[in-house]
């Protein structure tokens, strides 16, 4: 593999270099990141003063030119990794996988031990290319390989099962080295740090390599994860809802400004033709300052009906909470949980609580959302907030409906909706499944639809776009 001592993978021209960092700032638009003209002309110039003596330096400088929120890195460095790789090509002196010979796995995992006890950086880069080079390569096309897959790396080598010989290592070396003042606890997780970091340099140098071959900007746009606001719901894991938590403040402060925008528009009534004509007599009937009337509207209500079953149950609790952030911007907010059966949860939303799996614990532990089984069952429910809650509606409300409609093939129960919508000021379904499968197998979306306004919510920023425009005033 060629590389060059500042850590890029060849000289860079001038136009190369622009070529990088607008193919860089497109790709990480197309990922969500909202980087405007500004920021990008920021980061040239970021660029200049940095030069490329070090690649770290270059990366932290356009991380904080183009970046806005810290969980866009894990967008970022991947997507900079690949327009500004640390090589090209193979490893020198390194047999490519796919071939005949392999390199030998149990040398290589030794070195690998070595380098993770030291926390030899440059060495652990090295070890990265080298295992893609030699056990990540499948097929036999031109050069060796069809491709490079940084699973099949990690599956030969299982870097995850030298913890027990790492830690041997570190505790025969020096009583003076710093890793040895670690208690036991920090120093297996310092480790697994070490190994998670390792097995990330593969997942980069498999990237890099296909990337080559296939085309940086393919790569860069289909094998990098894109942003926590753009997961799906019904997808997302522990990870992302985390990163989502700590999103529910900030949302909601910026949606709290909009509203509260709206609310100053719509207190602008129409001009008052008495009031403007009596104060134009003072500029000699000409109405230079019209008089507005005033209007003085209620705060509206709002009424949540979420189903917290199965995959829709993070949907609906970052949801919740994300209300819950914003109730002053309303007279009253009541949120009810079902199942099977629906029940008022309102009382289980702690102001200031920030975590959608312990509120879905919560719900699913002290609320009556469930009956005889535990599946949803959309006609039942709707027919149990009818008939027992129904109450909680009236003129000034708002209802949003959080779910994916699908009913498990039983009765839908349409007139208990219509019932809900005829006393509601407005009914909002929104729905965490795509478009494309609403009304397939046991979904009644479309039966729904047809009486109450539906849209489609499969992410944070679509929910987030929908509540702005959707929240009354």
């Amino acid at each position: 593999m060629t590389a060059l001592p500042d850590g890029f993978a060849r000289p860079v021209t001038e136009e190369g270099l622009s070529g990088r960092l607008t193919g860089l700032v497109q790709t990480l638009r197309s990922h969500g990141l909202r980087i405007g003209t500004g920021e990008t002309v920021d980061a040239a110039a970021a660029l200049e003063v940095l030069g490329l003596a070090d690649r770290e330096r270059v990366r932290e400088g356009l991380a904080a030119a183009l970046l806005h929120q810290e969980g866009q890195r894990a967008v970022f460095d991947p997507v900079f990794d690949l327009y500004f790789p640390l090589g090209v090509g193979a490893p020198d002196g390194t047999t490519t996988g796919g071939g005949d010979a392999e390199p030998n796995r149990d040398a290589l995992r030794e070195r690998l031990v070595a380098a993770l006890a030291a926390d030899d950086r440059a060495l652990l880069e090295q070890l990265a290319r080298e295992a893609v080079a030699g056990f990540g390569g499948y097929g036999s096309g031109q050069g060796g390989s069809d491709g490079w897959s940084s699973h099949q790396t990690l599956s030969r080598l299982r870097p995850e099962t030298l913890l027990a010989r790492v830690l041997a290592a570190l505790r025969a070396g020096p009583a003076a080295d710093g890793d040895a003042a670690f208690t036991d606890r920090l120093e297996t997780d310092e480790i697994r740090r070490r190994i998670e970091g390792f097995r990330e340099r593969v997942r980069t140098e498999a990237r890099r390599r296909v990337a080559e071959r296939r085309g940086t900007e393919e790569i860069a746009r289909r094998a990098v994860a894109t942003t926590a606001d753009r997961v799906d719901f019904l997808v997302a894991g522990r990870a992302h809802l985390d990163e989502l938590r700590r999103t529910v403040h900030p949302l909601a402060r910026k949606l709290a400004t909009r509203l509260a925008a709206r609310r100053r528009r719509a207190a602008r009534g129409a001009v008052d033709l008495r009031r403007t004509l009596r104060g134009s007599l003072s500029t000699g009937g000409v109405p230079m300052r019209p008089v507005l009337r005033r209007r003085r509207p209620a705060r509206p209500e709002l009424v949540l009906l979420c189903d917290v079953s199965g995959s829709v149950a993070g949907f609906a609790s970052f949801t919740m909470l994300l209300v819950q952030a914003l109730h002053d911007q309303f007279s009253k907010v009541r949120v009810f949980a079902f199942v099977n059966r629906a029940d008022e949860v309102t009382g289980l939303l702690t102001h200031g609580s920030t975590d959608p799996a312990g509120l879905g614990a919560r719900v699913l532990g002290e609320a009556a959302v469930t009956g005889w089984h535990g599946s949803s069952d959309y006609g039942t429910s709707l027919g149990e907030f009818a008939e027992r809650h129904l109450d909680a509606v009236g003129p000034r409300s708002t209802v949003f409906v959080l779910g994916d409609a699908r009913t498990n093939m039983s009765d839908p129960n349409l007139p208990a909706l219509r019932r809900i919508a005829g006393r509601a000021r407005r009914v909002y379904w929104l729905n965490p499944e795509p478009r494309s499968q609403w009304s397939t197998g046991d979904s009644a979306a479309y039966a729904y639809a047809e009486l109450v306004e539906m849209h489609e919510c499969r992410n944070a920023r679509q929910l987030g776009e929908l509540i702005a425009r959707l929240l009354p005033v």
